[in-house]
């Protein structure tokens, strides 16, 4: 078998795309489009400089012409999940330890998991009353009292 060099660039361009599969940023499919139009000057016969000079243009109008329509249209839902620690905004739970932001102390059980809590107007909340997430602040999470 006699690979040319358009078919390497074809191989190359389908190893992007299947990488692209596993990571979806849009980056890789950008430099497999770079390398269907490096395929495209090497059938042509254009020189290597050229084929590179393709790649890197090809490669440069994908990523940025098409990238951010990509973006804005292909993962148009994708915050509409949410997950990890911000799934935990907006949820309910109970003080388990008195929360005084002056004293640096408070904690909360929110879905069964303690937490380190902060008042977001530095009110004493003592333990046993219901908080909400307001947000969450590395390890600390920024609660209000429900009343």
């Amino acid at each position: 078998m006699n690979l040319e060099v358009w078919h390497i660039w074809v191989i190359v361009a389908l190893v992007f795309g299947i990488i692209e599969i596993f990571t979806p940023s849009f980056i890789a499919f950008s430099i497999a489009i770079g390398c269907l139009f490096s395929a495209l000057g090497a059938g042509l016969e254009a020189s290597f400089k050229i084929q590179l000079l393709l790649f890197s243009a090809g490669t440069a109008i994908s990523f940025f012409g098409v990238r951010p329509f990509m973006l804005k249209f292909a993962h148009k839902k994708s915050n509409a999940v949410k997950t990890n620690i911000d799934a935990l905004v907006g949820k309910k739970g109970r003080v388990t330890e008195t929360i005084n932001n002056a004293a640096n102390t408070g904690r909360v059980m929110v879905e069964g998991d303690d937490w380190r809590a902060l008042t977001e107007d530095d009110s004493v909340v003592n333990a046993g009353e219901n908080i909400e997430v307001m947000q969450v602040d590395s390890t600390r999470l920024i609660v209000r009292r429900i009343v």
